[in-house]
């Protein structure tokens, strides 16, 4: 199996790498955009169809919610046409397509779990363009459709490393409460990913660590974990506002994981555990 990876500079597709050489996978690429600018059809028809590779882990995006609300032109570019052009080489050569989406292309006004069929409706430009993504990665019938959410690993910026930055200079915090979601750790999600790409179990999946807490719920457990003393008020959205509108439940059921026996991921708590460690330079 030849593997090729985009976006390997950020979090997931660093993992993503990380996780094929630890299987015994010699044959993989990672690219970055300064090895292939997705937006540029061409250049991704030369690379990809140079490496010709079995499976394609699109993990390259615009990822900034807020600033993609001033960019909107830019964004469409990357996260839609650029997905796009991946899409129709991957079908011209046969490759297995993965496309990374997120929560952030329903609403969040659904109460209970949302499910792979329901029926998307961003509320933010980011959530917009990946969801015209997926809709582009499905040129490829051969197509894994995952979303994910509130992400974080060790190579780059999240929540996590957020907050243990603040913890060094504050000692009392303002933290949403009324978003509830699910953390997706890097190192678990590339694990399964990899064991979706051994697989022809087509479709979309929701695919972050197990459970659901609010970004105050998560805050207290890295703080408590990491024995920093701050202490997390909890507010509302409407008090904390941002440029980008953000989904309040955005809880995903992993129905279709189970139904295709993929294992669940573990819980954000155990993940939350194992990044603490790594971050120590510590084996996980």
């Amino acid at each position: 199996m030849k593997y090729l990876v985009t976006g390997v500079k950020g979090q997931l597709g660093f993992d993503i790498v990380r996780e094929l050489n630890s299987r015994g996978f010699n044959d993989v690429i990672g690219l970055d955009i300064s090895d292939m600018d997705i937006t540029d059809k061409e250049q991704v028809r030369e690379v990809i169809k140079s490496h010709n590779p079995d499976v394609v882990f699109h993990c390259a995006a615009w990822t900034n919610v807020d600033k993609a609300e001033e960019m909107e032109e830019v964004v469409t570019n990357i996260n839609v046409n650029g997905t796009s052009f991946i899409a129709e080489i991957t079908k011209e050569i046969n490759a297995t397509l993965f496309y990374i989406s997120t929560d952030y292309v329903f609403d969040g006004e659904k109460e209970g779990l949302y499910e792979i069929d329901d029926i998307p409706n961003p509320i933010s430009v980011y959530g917009k363009t990946k969801y015209l993504g997926e809709e582009a990665a499905k040129i490829n019938d051969k197509h894994f459709i995952v979303r994910i959410s509130w992400v974080f690993g060790i190579n780059g910026n999240n929540f996590i490393k957020t907050m243990l930055k603040l913890s060094e200079t504050r000692n009392e915090l303002n933290v949403v409460n009324d978003q509830i979601g699910s953390p997706t750790y890097t190192v678990d999600l590339a694990s399964l990913l990899v064991d979706m790409s051994l697989t022809n179990k087509y479709g979309t999946y929701h695919a972050n660590n197990d459970g659901f807490c609010t970004w105050a719920d998560f805050a207290r457990y890295i703080f408590k974990t990491n024995n920093k003393d701050v202490i997390v008020n909890g507010i509302p959205t409407s008090e904390y506002p941002t440029k980008s509108r953000r989904p309040l439940n955005s809880k995903l059921s992993k129905k279709s994981l189970i139904e295709n026996g993929f294992k669940l991921l573990p819980t954000w708590q155990d993940a939350v555990d194992r990044y603490n460690l790594e971050l120590k330079g510590e084996v996980i």
